[in-house]
């Protein structure tokens, strides 16, 4: 297992982050490495939503189903990837004055026959620079609006 977690502060309080961030359905639009996003499920949000995620990473392709395992109005999305990467990731939205700390976490396992805990350190040199990036469209995102 690896551990990745990246940050950014937002200008804007923490119910117009979360206005954003809990359409499941535009984080293609910020998400660099998601081609698109497929719900699998009829519900668009909270606990249960099933998502289709393709993802690209350089020459990398996978295609995952992801859970939202945990949602809490306003502070929290927690999912679960299934696929050939798996694991746990959560957004938290933390109050800072005026403005909000958006913190992405995830705790990703790469299997034994692509590298194991060599890929997946790797990777997470990679996937902590396209997150910090992705944090970055997603506050000028929400500040621009």
């Amino acid at each position: 297992m690896t551990q990745i977690n990246v940050s950014v502060r937002i200008a804007a309080p923490v119910p117009r982050v979360w206005k954003e961030a809990a359409d499941l359905g535009s984080h293609a639009e910020w998400m660099a490495e998601a081609e698109s996003i497929v719900f699998q499920s009829d519900q668009r949000s909270g606990v249960g939503t099933r998502m289709s995620v393709s993802t690209k990473v350089g020459p990398l392709r996978t295609h995952d189903i992801m859970e939202v395992i945990g949602w809490n109005e306003g502070e929290s999305i927690a999912v679960r990837h299934e696929g050939l990467v798996t694991g746990e990731g959560i957004f938290i939205l933390s109050p800072h004055g005026e403005e909000t700390v958006f913190t992405w976490s995830e705790r990703l396992k790469f299997p034994w026959y692509f590298g194991g805990r060599l890929t997946a350190r790797a990777a997470a040199v990679v996937l902590r620079r396209i997150w910090r990036n992705n944090l970055e469209r997603f506050r000028r995102r929400v500040e621009s609006s």
